[in-house]
């Protein structure tokens, strides 16, 4: 079975970004490769609008059979606020939380960011599990795109 991942609109922009680019590329390579399967959300979708247009061509490149489409509901957005209200980051990150909810309540196996400051970042991925686990669902395993390289078999 493919593993899930949940990629975050940093990981777009990473694509083409120098500081990045080695790292992502290769993720992009395993979803084209059937290695891996997408998921999408549609606040990637909002928050990609004013991307250039390289960043959307990517998206549009994307094998559909790997991209699987998901869209923000009550239940993602009460889990986001939770985040907030257990102070696990301040109010002005709640698209953060978005994404974070959104890969947890869909079961992503891994939910990949550039962002440091608010996502990848231990204290805050343990402040976001301690609150899944606390609202009955599962840990989510957050990373960077580096994290997510496949080395040889």
């Amino acid at each position: 079975m493919k593993q899930r991942i949940y990629v975050d609109t940093s990981v777009f922009g990473g694509y083409f970004d120098v500081e990045f680019a080695e790292y992502t590329i290769p993720l992009f390579e395993r979803i084209k490769n059937n290695e891996l399967q997408i998921i999408y959300s549609s606040l990637t979708e909002q928050e990609l609008e004013p991307a250039p247009e390289n960043v959307k061509q990517l998206v549009r490149s994307l094998p559909s059979a790997n991209v699987e489409f998901i869209d923000i509901n009550t239940e993602t957005v009460t889990l986001a606020k939770q985040y907030i209200e257990e102070k696990v980051v301040g109010r002005t990150s709640y698209e953060d939380c978005l994404h974070i909810a959104l890969a947890t309540i869909h079961k992503a196996d891994y939910l990949a960011s550039w962002n440091f400051k608010h996502i990848v970042n231990t204290t805050r991925i343990r402040g976001y599990n301690a609150v899944n686990l606390k609202m009955g669902y599962a840990t989510l395993e957050i990373r960077s795109p580096r994290d997510l390289m496949k080395y040889g078999d």
